[in-house]
């Protein structure tokens, strides 16, 4: 059997950070065969405004963002190329992460926009009943972000917000990243040998 075909999506949200650590993640873990990668326009200000990263050649984002040789499994495809292979629910996945996740594109997927590749990609995959992790950051909320979360999770998406836990003693922001992302490749039935589980409060 092959292994697992995840999707990135990256919007124009703060915390490039955890984007890149969900990716390094990926690229270093076996069960992991493919990993399709999507970034917004407002994704790739992101990356160059919060990481320095923005390669002339976006074929070579993700090398730039993991590494050449950690590169091989990933695929970057243009958000604007809405006849790409994600946008077909007959392209085999087993996941979408949208991370981090900007209230518009999580606006979008909530209302069935499907105007780019990653919102197509979303949409295909609430329609497929495969899972669909969607990233926030943004604080506070008002009623629109809380309606438009609702609608997500009403159609079988699964809100994660970037709201790392302090519980396991985290000694830097690199530690809180890495548990963070942790926490969503196990959602996706990836668990990783890194991630640190509560015991208990007398562990």
């Amino acid at each position: 059997m092959g292994g697992k075909t995840i999707v990135v999506g990256i919007s124009g949200a703060s915390g490039a950070l955890y984007a890149r650590r969900l990716l390094e993640l990926l690229a270093a873990d076996k069960r992991v065969a493919g990993v399709p990668l999507v970034v917004s326009s407002g994704g790739m200000r992101l990356l160059k405004e919060e990481l320095h990263i923005a390669p002339k050649d976006l074929a070579q984002l993700p090398a730039a963002l993991v590494g050449r040789a950690a590169a091989k499994k990933f695929e970057h495809l243009h958000n604007a190329d809405i006849g790409a292979s994600l946008a077909s629910g007959s392209y085999p996945t087993d996941g979408m992460v949208i991370i981090p996740c900007s209230m518009g594109t999580l606006g979008a997927i909530a209302n069935g926009l499907s105007d780019n590749l990653m919102r197509r990609a979303a949409d295909v995959h609430l329609k497929e009943g495969r899972p669909l992790l969607v990233c926030w950051r943004d604080t506070p909320l008002n009623t629109i972000h809380l309606a438009n979360a609702l609608r997500v999770a009403r159609a079988g998406g699964v809100n994660f917000p970037i709201s790392p836990g302090y519980y396991f003693g985290a000694r830097n922001l690199d530690e809180l990243v890495t548990q963070f992302c942790c926490r969503v490749l196990a959602r996706l039935g990836l668990p990783q040998e890194r991630q640190r589980q509560w015991k208990g409060a007398g562990g």
